[in-house]
Formats: structure tokens, sequence, C-alpha cells
């Protein structure tokens, strides 16, 4: 199998794979509270390796099973009036977008969109313009789920930081995939998942919270890991990140997620970055030489770039195209519009293709891709017979 859809979920290493039976295997013979109390190092783990990976403190972050569950812990907790106004970047993943429009309609707030630069990133300056005493928030998405831009946000934190706005970043494409450093960043959250560039379980997430956030913000919802009852009708909330957090917790979930981002702190996320990258120029490089097929990003881009592609094949259709790859062992993926609602709006477009590498992909793999891709949309009418030539013999074996 050659997996394209890293963006989607990546592919777990054997040390998660391990880490998550062994504790499943404990939880069957002790029971699931004796397994967690015996397993305590392992489930801090999650804790003290996100905040190394992130440059933070353990008590910034906490774990969630999801990041859609960590983005609205942290744009739920903000206090918005009517009159606030919160900007947005326009590659918002449908699940943010949906609440930006919720909670604007609810208390009255409004909704605006950032303007990009030629690139496709948000355009700092232009945000600069617009900052006012009225902005509550600033959302903004690291890397978009359809492409591979990468938002400059050490930049806009720079320029949010002159306000007394707070700074929400969506990381779920970006943890593992390049280098993070919070402080730097100048966020007051940042929300992440496990299952895509961390090559983590499905059903985790994290999210840090600025210690500067801590007073500003407050919790929609609180459990009994994220306040302490004080007698009668007395309460505190916990002081760090633990405040989004509930005592009941998929343990198994949460050791493979400590597993995965250790194993990404021992890889090297600065030297995987590097090869993700490479890997991600050959593919736009191959992709953009096939004739019909349109780059969502510019080819002539001198930015950063990562290792999602998203793309378009003129007069075929994307899932069709998918399903070909599928028959070749080739996992791609289909993003539909509520992938990034304002951006696909803006280009007109229901479905794309996207192709996401990661650094345990190799150049030929890349390379069987772009052409199967060209046979396919040379002679769409040899389907069956490009199919036969293209597919291998299994191998035992997998990534490591």
């Amino acid at each position: 199998m050659t997996h394209l859809n890293n963006a989607g979920a990546a592919l777990m290493p054997t040390p998660v794979t391990d880490a998550m039976m062994a504790h499943l295997e404990l939880e069957s013979r002790r029971g699931g509270y004796e397994a967690a109390e015996s397993q305590e190092a392992a489930l801090r783990m999650p804790y003290t390796a996100a905040a190394r990976i992130l440059a933070c403190d353990p008590a910034d972050i906490a774990i969630t099973d999801s990041a859609t569950r960590a983005w609205s812990l942290a744009f739920y907790s903000i206090p918005f009036e009517r009159g606030d106004r919160i900007l947005a970047s326009s590659v918002e993943y449908g699940s943010n977008y949906v609440s930006l429009l919720h909670v604007a309609r609810r208390v009255g707030a409004t909704v605006e969109i950032l303007e990009n630069d030629a690139f496709g990133r948000v355009d700092v300056a232009a945000l600069r313009a617009t900052l006012d005493e009225r902005v509550k928030a600033v959302v903004v998405t690291h890397v978009p789920s359809h492409s591979g831009i990468v938002n400059p946000i050490g930049e806009i934190g720079a320029a949010v930081r002159e306000t007394d706005a707070l700074y929400l970043v969506d990381a779920c494409q970006s943890i593992g995939h390049l280098p993070i450093n919070v402080r730097e960043v100048g966020c007051h959250f940042l929300s992440a998942c496990g299952r895509k560039y961390l090559r983590g379980p499905r059903g985790t997430g994290l999210l840090y919270m600025s210690p500067a956030a801590a007073d500003r913000i407050e919790p929609l919802m609180v459990g009994l890991d994220g306040a302490r009852w004080l007698g009668h009708d007395q309460y505190e909330i916990a002081t760090g990140a633990q405040r989004f957090e509930t005592w009941e917790v998929n343990a198994v979930a949460k050791v493979g997620l400590g597993a995965a981002l250790n194993y990404a702190l021992e890889a090297g996320v600065d030297q995987t970055w590097q090869r993700t990258a490479r890997l991600g120029r050959q593919l736009r490089a191959e992709l953009h030489a096939i004739p019909g097929v349109r780059l969502l990003e510019r080819i002539d881009d001198d930015g950063d770039l990562g290792g999602i592609v998203g793309f378009t094949v003129d007069g075929h259709d994307s899932e069709t195209i998918r399903n070909v790859m599928q028959r070749i062992d080739v996992n791609v993926w289909v993003s539909l519009a509520n992938t990034a609602c304002v951006d696909m709006e803006l280009r007109q477009l229901t479905q794309t293709l996207r192709a996401s590498v990661h650094y345990y992909n190799t150049p030929e793999e890349v390379r069987l891709l772009s052409s199967a891709l060209q046979e396919f949309v040379s002679h769409p009418e040899k389907t069956d017979e490009i199919v036969a030539a293209y597919r291998r013999p299994a191998e035992a074996g997998a990534y490591s």
C-alpha cells in the first residue's frame, strides 16, 4: 500500500500500536481503573511529550478526544458579546467555521474573513490594518486540510499581541508536520489532533492554553478533573489547561497518543519536516507537469509549502480518480467543500483531490501516483489495463 492520505490519518508506527495493545490487554486482565493506576507514567506521557514538541509547560496541555473538541473547548470559552469582531482565515475547517457563525448569530458578534496575499496565506499587513479594540478573537488555521499553504502564525501572533484580542491557532494538520514553538507564535490557544502527522490513534486530540489566557476565559462546561468541589456550593476551576478535561477518558488511546508524541520527538520534527517538504515539492512538480491537473497552491510560491497537495483534474470526477488509485493500492482522498468552506466557495469548487505525503513515504511512491494519474488522464478508456499494469503483488512488511 502506498499511503498518501496522511492528512486524513497517518500510519501508526509499531511502538504506538504495541503500547495500545499492551494497555488494552492489561485492562482486560486487571480492570480499567487498576490498569490506569499501574500505568500512570504512560498516561502522563502525552502532557510531557506535547509540552516538549510545542515548547511549553505540561500544565498548559489538555488531552481531548479530537481536535474539533479541543478547538471548540477553547473557542466557546471566550466571552463574546454583541458588537465583538471575530477575524478568521479563509481556510478554516468546516466545523470551525460553522462554530464561528453559530456564536456570532447567538450573541450578535460579526465574523470577518481575513485577506490573503498572492499565495493564499493570511496577509499580515492587511490584518494589522483591520485590528481594533472591537476584535475579540483572531482565529487562524496553520495548515489547511485541503492544500499545502502554511499561514505565518508567528507574524500573525506578533500583530495580535499589540491588541487585547485572543488568538486561537488550529494546528490539526501541522503538529508533527512542521516545527511549532507556541512561545514564538504567541497564541493563547492551539488545538491539534493525534491521528494525522503525529501518527497517533484516532479519537485523540490536545489543546494548549497559554497562562496569559487563564483569567480571560470561562470554560463552557467543567468536570471533576477541570474543577474542584470545595464543599456546599463552592468550587474552583483548575488553574491550567486541565480545566478543559473530564475524568473519564479512553486510556488506551491516551497511551497511544503519548507513544506517538514520544516517537515524533525521537524522530525529530525539524528533520522529518525537511523530508516531508522535499516530497511535497516533488509531488507538486510532477502533478503540475500533467496536462489538465490544476494545483490549489501556486507552484512559484517561494515560502514554505507542506506535504499536503490539493488538485483537480479537468474533465474527471475526483471520486472516480480516487477509486482508480485505490485499485492500485494508492491512498489519496477527496476533500469536500466543507473542508474549507470559505476558500472552496471562493474557488467555486465542490470537491478536490488531496495527496498528502509524510516522511516515511518515498520518491518512488510519489512517482507511482503521478505516473499512474498521467496514464489515466491520457487514456481513461484503458482504466482496467492501467490498473493491471500498476497493481503490485502484496509484499510482507510495513512502514517503520
